[in-house]
């Protein structure tokens, strides 16, 4: 019965959620909608011509070659599929290697799982590319890995090919594990304060500067024409940080409070690297001016706030203020619930702060694309680009609005319709199977089991006598020596 039970269990999992695999033709026409483009206005009753994953052709009057599949979008919206650029999702175990405070060596594109639920479910919010990142308890965390929401494809395939590399920092409570306490026995970890998390930092960019040093001294004597040189020894701690400070890997760096920001930008500047985004960043709004002038992207919450003690100076006007100032910035998720609504939370940026509906749309599209190095080929809807596209019933701004097909390199791999008759295909074979359990369990109970006044009570077999067990004293503690009195 416990196989049975596991192989219903897995069916139901299986069949939750359908698999699109539409528009196999390479060729789709999107048509009468309207399309809100992000950086090239809005075209009322607009067609978008996909071929080959691309975007072919975007404008009015398009005609669809012969074999093409035409959707009918009339009275719909399309706009380019949202960029989530912090999120934990398809992760196999901890996003956390919290027992080292610097983890730079391990990367999350190991362990990519492609049969997270919350892959398909952010995908019907129209989310179709997600930055996914090691988790906070480090100072210097593991590698991030850009993901497509290529729902039903294997870990390998969800990978953003050519997405520029990233790693995670993080400043704060979560880094100097505040609320964390080891095991008995196990001595807590380093650092624990703010000044230490600093020191972990600097130390480790140290260490990286003296080993691209040594390295680049091996390079240049075999260059020269030297024999017999024997190379440095490989560290997979510092080779990431090695690329942090060449420029080829992007730091993302976890924060709350102004002061660790300028602290971090501070330190950036003095071993000569860039940080690429600011995470979370909820007092991005008393440092703006300094952010926007280090270049520095900000990616954060539309309203949360209080929810720990370094979150307590957000403010809802953050976004708005910090865009004012010049900082390129986005709303992201960093939960798998809020990212099925993201267009909701940038909707919220037009009444604290007054941004326009453009603006709002950036911050879930082409500026986390900007942030994540991937503009040119997603965050927009541009000929030449990546055809990630997401149908809307209202305008995505609205409350109303909902995701009725979302398209990933020209293949749709959500469509509601689909979504909502799989709904009653899988009711049908739950109950099936309930059924199918019952009476399998049904099946193996003994005769006259189960049956009233047959029941027989626990004891020993029939016609043998139980011996009465031996009663043993309790041990003498000494209740001093122990402290059990303490």
């Amino acid at each position: 019965m416990n196989r049975l039970r596991l192989l219903a269990v897995f069916l139901l999992a299986a069949a939750a959620v359908p698999v699109c695999r539409a528009q196999d033709s390479g060729v789709t026409l999107i048509k009468d909608a309207t399309i809100l483009t992000v950086t090239k206005g809005t075209i009322e009753h607009g067609s978008i011509l996909i071929k080959d994953g691309k975007i072919a052709r975007v404008g009015k009057n398009i005609s669809a070659p012969d074999g093409a599949t035409v959707i009918d979008a009339t009275g719909m919206y399309v706009m380019p599929g949202i960029i989530d650029c912090h999120s934990h999702i398809a992760v196999e175990g901890s996003v956390n290697e919290g027992s080292v405070a610097v983890s730079s060596m391990v990367g999350v594109g190991d362990v990519l799982n492609p049969d997270d639920i919350e892959i398909y479910r952010d995908l019907a919010g129209g989310v179709t590319v997600a930055h996914v990142l090691h988790g906070s308890a480090n100072p210097i965390g593991g590698q991030n890995q850009l993901i497509k929401l290529r729902w039903g494809k294997p870990a390998s395939e969800l990978k953003f090919e050519g997405a520029p590399l990233s790693i995670k920092f993080a400043l704060g409570e979560n880094p100097k594990r505040n609320n964390f306490n080891p095991p008995p026995g196990v001595p807590q970890r380093y650092p624990e304060s703010r000044m230490g998390v600093m020191d972990v930092i600097r130390q480790a960019f140290v260490d990286a500067r003296e080993y691209k040093k040594s390295w680049d001294d091996y390079n240049r004597r075999v260059a020269a024409g030297e024999k017999n040189v024997i190379p440095p020894r490989r560290d997979l701690k510092l080779d990431p940080l090695v690329e942090v400070l060449e420029g080829k890997r992007w730091v993302h760096a976890h924060c709350y409070r102004a002061d660790e920001m300028i602290q971090l930008v501070l330190l950036a500047e003095e071993f000569g690297f860039h940080i690429r985004t600011l995470q979370h960043v909820l007092e991005g709004y008393r440092v703006a001016d300094e952010i926007a002038a280090h270049g520095v992207g900000a990616s954060t919450f539309s309203d949360w706030w209080a929810y720990k003690v370094e979150a307590y100076e957000a403010i809802p006007y953050n976004t708005a203020i910090m865009t004012r100032r010049g900082v390129i910035v986005s709303i992201n998720s960093d939960d798998a619930n809020e990212a099925r609504h993201l267009n909701q939370e940038a909707a919220k940026m037009m009444k604290y702060g007054g941004l326009t509906e453009d603006e709002a749309l950036r911050l879930v599209t082409i500026n986390p694309a900007i942030q994540l190095g991937v503009e040119k080929r997603v965050g927009s809807i541009e000929q030449g680009k990546d055809a990630d596209l997401v149908i809307y019933n209202h305008h995505p701004l609205s409350v109303y609005a909902v995701a009725q097909k979302v398209f990933i390199d020209g293949h749709m791999y959500f469509d509601r319709d689909k979504d909502l008759a799989q709904r009653a295909v899988n009711d049908k074979e739950r109950k099936a199977l309930i059924e199918k359990e019952k009476k399998a369990a049904e099946a193996e109970k003994k005769p006259g089991e189960g049956k009233p006044g047959t029941e027989r009570r626990p004891g020993p077999p029939a016609g043998k006598e139980e011996k009465p067990k031996e009663q043993t004293k309790p041990p003498q503690v000494d209740t001093v020596a122990t402290g059990a009195l303490d």
